[in-house]
């Protein structure tokens, strides 16, 4: 993978090679500062995304025009409350559908903000060492959720790998234990700055099930994971 360099800013402190919290703050401040008071908007699969964050609060809205169900609009509130709207009318749905609802919306939205959001409440970071992947150097940095303030999904397992010079992310991987479970690598593609915020778009592979996130970097560079996906966000807009 080619590194594109954007000219932001060096940071005057330089985090201890073993400070997984210092990476972190670091790759946030990389890839622009924080989130806080701004709405960004993005279009992903046919659909407009809007994020709002205010002071201790934030909305997440996916819209789209349905052929039979009109304009859609799926509102969730600090991953909690969520209400579908149809046409400017709210529906009635049972626990189960707006469970599953909420869950996606939340899901899109959480890719589309990492790192900024690895320092939300619940998180747990550890230094996993040093790699080299496409003859780059990184810092891994894994991130586990405790059960109170980890969300429905605390069991998921993230590990991050860090620019060691330009504090980027990357590369990144996760496991999850829902729908059956699974492993997934994701690598950086297409970096821009829109309104002052680094994004990326991503290439999403799949390894097999139980795979260690830490082998995930050998096998990419050995070509044996599969390609599923490509995580292709347009239209971007920072306020």
């Amino acid at each position: 993978m080619s590194i594109l360099l954007i000219g932001f800013a060096c940071s005057t402190h330089v985090p201890h090679e073993f400070d997984a919290q210092a990476l972190i703050d670091q790759a946030i401040f990389a890839h622009g500062a924080n989130l806080s008071e701004k709405k960004v908007s993005f279009d992903f699969r046919d659909r407009t995304y809007t994020l709002r964050r205010g002071k201790g609060s934030y909305t997440y809205i996916r819209a789209w025009q349905d052929d039979s169900l009109g304009f859609v609009q799926d509102i969730l509130i600090n991953s909690k409350e969520f209400t579908r709207f149809q046409d400017g009318d709210s529906v009635a749905l049972d626990d189960e559908w707006a469970a599953k609802y909420a869950s996606s919306v939340n899901s899109v939205f959480y890719f589309f903000q990492i790192p900024f959001v690895l320092n939300d409440g619940g998180a747990i970071k550890q230094y996993e060492g040093k790699f080299e992947i496409s003859d780059e150097p990184y810092h891994a940095v894994k991130v586990s959720f405790s059960e109170n303030g980890g969300g429905e999904d605390h069991e998921d397992l993230f590990m991050y790998w860090i620019h060691k010079e330009f504090s980027t992310i990357d590369f990144f991987a996760y496991s999850y234990t829902t729908d059956g479970g699974g492993v997934r690598f994701r690598e950086a593609i297409n970096r821009r700055k829109a309104g002052g915020l680094l994004i990326q778009d991503y290439v999403n592979y799949e390894a097999e099930k139980g795979t260690p996130l830490k082998n995930l970097p050998e096998l990419f560079e050995q070509g044996n994971l599969k390609v599923l996906s490509r995580i292709e966000n347009t239209k971007v807009k920072v306020h």
